[in-house]
């Protein structure tokens, strides 16, 4: 029989999650993981296989946080809709001018190192992206229903134009830009959407 587990499961994937993102996926050692973590190689492995496997399960559980959380920004009736857009852009401008550490987002620092040789981390980060961007849709055919953008315009493609505005505005904040200019980045995307012909 085999003995239970006498660590926390989540609070070792947050750990290597922090690790992977701070140095990147090649320059992290599971010897750095386990250091961090206070656990064995040999329970590292035990319990979550080899470094390309843990990655995966940290980065499986990173995209499924973010959607997550963009869908508790988005969701809601067609009145606030174009609020709760407007919120959503400027809080993801306000969280990059925040990360002094310039790490970025690990969906897209991740996808950058591994998604040419991975299968499965490309195959999650286009999962991860496409629900981002029917998410943002979702909100901007809400926005139309209101009356808050035009009605004619192709919400997927506003949608698919505003992702990559907030990716943008990730890498941006990567490469050192201030609070000011991804602020007004933020402000611009909005500005530029479509609006009803009076």
């Amino acid at each position: 029989m085999a003995r239970p587990r006498k660590f926390d499961e989540q609070q070792v994937l947050d750990t290597a999650r922090e690790q992977f993102w701070a140095g990147g996926y090649a320059a992290t050692r599971m010897e750095d993981i386990a250091a961090a973590t206070g656990l064995g190689k040999g329970s590292l492995y035990g319990a979550f296989g080899g470094k390309q496997d843990l990655f995966h399960r940290v980065f499986d559980d990173y995209c499924s946080a973010i959607v997550d959380a963009t869908a508790q920004q988005l969701r809601g009736d067609d009145k606030n809709a174009y609020a709760r857009l407007s919120a959503h852009i400027h809080a993801v401008a306000a969280a990059t001018a925040a990360d002094t550490a310039q790490r970025g987002c690990l969906l897209a620092k991740g996808t950058a190192e591994l998604a040419e040789h991975d299968k499965a981390v490309a195959e999650r980060a286009h999962t991860a992206v496409e629900a981002l961007r029917t998410l943002l849709e979702h909100d901007i055919t809400a926005c139309q229903r209101n009356g808050d953008l035009d009605a004619d315009a192709d919400p997927g493609q506003l949608a698919a134009l505003v992702l990559a505005v907030l990716r943008g505005i990730e890498a941006l904040g990567k490469a050192g830009a201030d609070e000011e200019t991804l602020t007004d980045i933020a402000r611009t995307a909005l500005a530029v959407l479509p609006r009803p012909a009076n």
